[in-house]
């Protein structure tokens, strides 16, 4: 069965290689990977020039090392004679060479988790006819290694879906509601028979009606929305779309700002009913009686094809929704005799009324800068906590530091609370022994305030050893797995997002199976900074070529 780009699954459009047996049952077996198939515009195009379309050869290293020995990998022309003409990618081709027959590539290893071997250009050939198929097989060889070789399917013209960007307003206002237009054409030389709309939203936005038609996500996880999922409704139609005709939904989609909507994303697209790969996400269809539907001209039945131009199917948008989250650093006080150890978990809460997430670039939301009261010193330290001299300075060492760096994760919840479990061992008793914490945003001296936080004089609370009044210790909470993406975060229509799910429907749920008002979202997947990498049309895995023994 084709597969085809889904906004879920895009990275895993590949075609694994077929089983090899090793010629030693002890040697290492590398996995050979290329999109399943691919389209090609046909030849001369529109403006009378061919259209490149790139597909590009991955081998991949599951062993846990790198493999030392030359390897070389071969990838067979001859069926795209009078099919396809082959360039090499420029900046993707290294210590390759391009003949009339195969393109001929080497290395001196293979690397640990694997590297592109190759990237090609591949247009349709002069005289070549609409629905000619060929296979581009590439094939591996190295002394004490097995290679399971990868075909990718290259067939000229196809289906091209092309959905127009709606005009979105991307400043709201909690509550505020806006209509997602949905218009797309079928632009290539071949028919769709059946089509999916598919649309994901972080956790602050969603949409408000349910149709039968749409299945939503569901994700019951207790540690939503923290490890930022998906947020999907995937919505699907029998018609047909011939070449040429224009289509737009025939009901109402309606995006909302959630009430702790603030830097909010929305990925909406449409492609080929029943291409995208399986998803090990939950789904859950509604029984509303109303479906939604398409309106345009009828036709015939027809067989599918692949997408000459699945990168424009889809688009993104940015939200910036006018909103505060209130960071409260928590008192603590705890009491102990000289010699004993006590237990501390020393954070802060966000009593909201806003989330906060830096999807985009994975950086930390926020830090607790936490000072240790005098006649302690620290015996375990979260891992993730840095240990700072009493300015805030690099010293030697995690443990006995007079001063901590806790960083969050990139995504605060809307009632989330943030606890760091210390444990200190009370050298000397002293009264009312006073230090603090402090939540802001990180800088090289502590915690400073953050401009969305409305409430500065709750950033700093007093942690205190000894003294007259205690205050329990809260049970201590991790903040989730830190990515480590690069890109700042925006609230501009953008080239990429990682999603996680939407907005209340009024009955106390999300229609992605999140609680609307508790902060529960849905979907299992942390992306952040994930990028989606295409060009000319088709997918290809991002790995760089190695040239050193370095990643």
């Amino acid at each position: 069965m084709r597969k085809r780009i889904s906004l879920l699954a895009a990275a895993g459009l590949v075609a694994v290689g077929l089983a090899a047996t090793p010629a030693n049952a002890a040697d290492p077996v590398f996995t050979l990977t290329s999109p399943e198939e691919i389209g090609l515009h046909p030849h001369p195009g529109d403006a009378g020039k061919a259209r490149p379309t790139t597909v590009g050869f991955v081998v991949e290293n599951e062993t846990g090392k790198d493999f030392g020995e030359h390897a070389t990998y071969t990838i067979d022309l001859t069926p795209l004679k009078g099919v396809a003409d082959v360039k090499l990618t420029p900046e993707r081709s290294n210590d390759c060479t391009l003949t009339a027959t195969k393109v001929t590539c080497t290395d001196w290893a293979v690397w640990t988790y694997g590297s592109e071997v190759v990237s090609l250009d591949l247009t349709a050939a002069k005289g070549s006819k609409n629905g000619t198929v060929a296979d581009l097989t590439m094939t591996g060889a190295a002394q004490g290694a097995t290679f399971k070789p990868t075909t990718t399917e290259v067939r000229v013209g196809g289906p091209d879906l092309v959905l127009e960007k709606a005009k979105l307003k991307s400043k709201l206002v909690p509550g505020e509601t806006q209509p997602l237009p949905v218009v797309f054409a079928n632009a290539g030389t071949e028919p769709v028979k059946g089509v999916a709309l598919e649309m994901i939203t972080t956790h602050g936005m969603g949409l408000v009606e349910q149709y039968d038609n749409c299945a939503f996500s569901q994700d019951d996880s207790t540690g939503q929305p923290w490890n930022v999922g998906w947020g999907v409704t995937v919505c699907t139609f029998d018609n047909e779309i011939k070449p040429g005709e224009v289509w737009e939904i025939a009901g109402a989609l309606t995006l909302k700002a959630a009430p702790h909507a603030f830097i909010d994303e929305l990925i909406y697209g449409v492609h080929e009913a029943g291409s995208q790969p399986k998803s090990t996400q939950k789904f859950s269809t509604p029984r509303t009686g109303k479906k939604l539907g398409l309106k345009t001209r009828s036709a015939k039945a027809t067989p599918r094809g692949v997408d000459l131009d699945p990168w424009n199917n889809q688009h993104e948008f940015g939200f910036s929704v006018k909103n505060t989250a209130d960071l409260v650093a928590e008192p603590l006080s705890v009491k102990g005799k000289a010699g004993e150890t006590v237990k501390a978990a020393i954070g802060f809460r966000n009593d909201g009324p806003a989330w906060v997430a830096y999807l985009r670039s994975g950086e930390d939301v926020a830090m607790a800068d936490i000072v240790i009261p005098a006649g302690a010193k620290v015996t375990k330290a979260p891992k993730f906590c840095r240990a700072v001299t009493a300015s805030g300075g690099y010293r030697e060492g995690r443990l006995g530091a007079p001063r901590y760096f806790c960083p969050t994760s990139h995504v605060i919840g809307e009632k989330e609370k943030f606890s760091f479990p210390f444990e200190l061992k009370i050298e000397k008793v002293i009264a009312e022994a006073t230090g603090s914490v402090t939540v802001g945003s990180w800088s090289p001296d502590g915690a400073a305030p953050i401009s969305w936080d409305p409430k500065h004089a709750n950033d700093k609370a007093a942690f205190v050893i000894n003294g007259k009044q205690v205050t329990p210790t809260p049970t201590p909470t991790t903040p989730g797995p830190k990515p480590t993406s690069s890109t700042s975060p925006t609230a501009t229509p953008s080239t990429s997002a990682t999603p996680s799910p939407g907005a209340s429907t009024g009955n106390g749920k999300t229609p992605n199976g999140g609680l609307a008002e508790t902060g529960v979202t849905a979907g299992p997947i942390l992306l952040a900074g994930a990028v989606l990498v295409a060009a000319g049309g088709a997918v290809f895995l991002a790995f760089r070529r190695r040239t050193t023994g370095r990643a």
